[in-house]
């Protein structure tokens, strides 16, 4: 089926499609589609459908000065319900791994710098939504704190790290008010831009993927997966942060928004994590895939 949908939408002639067990959406699959006689793409298969943003900002940003963009080859088709989306294949690693080389810190700074003094068309910019400070993840956690204080599995977590949970979402929430209250100058952002989703394009070059849900926001929004100790096994310090810098530019943080992007994201997942597992439907093994970044979290 999904080498007919290939076949027919991108005139292809495929030989084979390879199920790659990448990414944490439920609702989406990757695949690595390989053509008789050589050569590879990149497919990613959707229930739902994939927002305009998501193909039209990478898009565009590849056709104007950000060849670090891994943009989508040819639009969206559809097969049996399904939404399909086809890229360029990266053959090469995510760095969260791995970590970094000092080139690479570099040109991080420097994409992102390119990225967010973009300035968009007005088409391409009224497709994306802009920073709103009205976080789901503290009402979510205080929704689940009862079930998962109880639960055999997640109690004992639970029940450890209460209190820090209760301070999290209320910190959020005073955050916000204050965001709010004195609004930051919004950019283009990638808004998952951790190490996960750079991937080493041979050498020192780096490719960038998962646009799937760009924003206009502060810098910050951004920069939070670079100045923090949560995304990647090989975090900034003081070297990194130098040749970081050097490749941005000039560049005076808001440590209170920061704050509020690392804990949001955080007290986020925290919510995800728990609720798949309490949710009764779900695997052990889902479960205990999600325990453990909920253990990780809530120790660290």
């Amino acid at each position: 089926m999904l080498a007919d949908g290939v076949r027919d939408g991108w005139g292809l002639s495929v030989e084979e499609i390879v199920f790659m067990p990448v990414g944490l959406d439920g609702s989406a699959w990757a695949y690595e589609v390989r053509m008789v006689g050589g050569g590879r793409r990149f497919l990613k298969v959707r229930t739902g459908k994939f927002t305009r943003p998501a193909l039209a900002l990478p898009s565009y940003l590849f056709d104007h000065g950000l060849p670090q963009v891994v943009a989508p080859i040819g639009g969206v088709r559809t097969v049996h319900g399904l939404q399909l989306a086809l890229y360029p294949f990266i053959d090469g690693p995510g760095l969260w791994s791995q970590g970094l080389t000092d080139a690479q810190w570099k040109a991080y700074g420097q994409f992102l710098g390119m990225l967010h003094a973009m300035e968009l068309p007005g088409d391409v910019a009224g497709l994306l939504p802009t920073e709103t400070y009205a976080s789901t993840a503290p009402h979510r956690v205080r929704a689940l704190a009862g079930p998962a204080a109880t639960d055999p599995t997640l109690g004992p977590l639970w029940r450890r790290h209460r209190e820090k949970l209760s301070a999290w979402a209320d910190e959020v929430e005073r955050l916000e008010r204050d965001a709010s209250a004195d609004p930051a100058p919004t950019v283009v952002c990638h808004a998952d831009i951790h190490p996960g989703n750079l991937l080493a394009d041979g050498g020192d070059d780096l490719r960038v993927v998962d646009w799937d849900a760009p924003i206009l926001a502060p810098r910050e929004r951004d920069l939070m997966f670079v100045f923090g100790a949560d995304f990647g096994e090989h975090p900034i310090n003081v070297r990194r942060e130098a040749l970081f810098r050097a490749g941005y530019g000039p560049l005076d943080l808001d440590d209170a928004l920061l704050r509020y992007y690392r804990l949001e994201r955080r007290l986020d997942d925290v919510a995800r994590c728990a609720a798949t597992v309490l949710d009764e439907s779900a695997t052990e093994v889902a479960r205990a895939h999600e325990l453990e970044p909920l253990t990780r979290i809530l120790e660290s």
